[in-house]
């Protein structure tokens, strides 16, 4: 997901869909290590996906506290 699409969310929603991808990262993470699937790829966008969401939060949270 791109960061411009990121910053147009409210950060409800910003938040469930980290939570959501933390799932989707646990459920990946499990399949890889029972041999089920091959989701390094997929693993690695989400783990950017889920960083730049964060930052997102983050610049949130500093610029409400000025």
């Amino acid at each position: 997901m791109k960061v411009d699409k990121i910053r147009e969310l409210e950060t409800a929603e910003l938040n469930k869909q980290l939570h959501d991808q933390g799932e989707q990262m646990f459920r990946l993470t499990f399949g890889m290590k029972l041999g089920q699937t091959d989701g390094v790829k997929k693993f690695r966008e989400l783990r950017k996906d889920r960083a730049r969401m964060m930052t997102v939060l983050r610049e949130r949270e500093l610029s409400a506290k000025k």
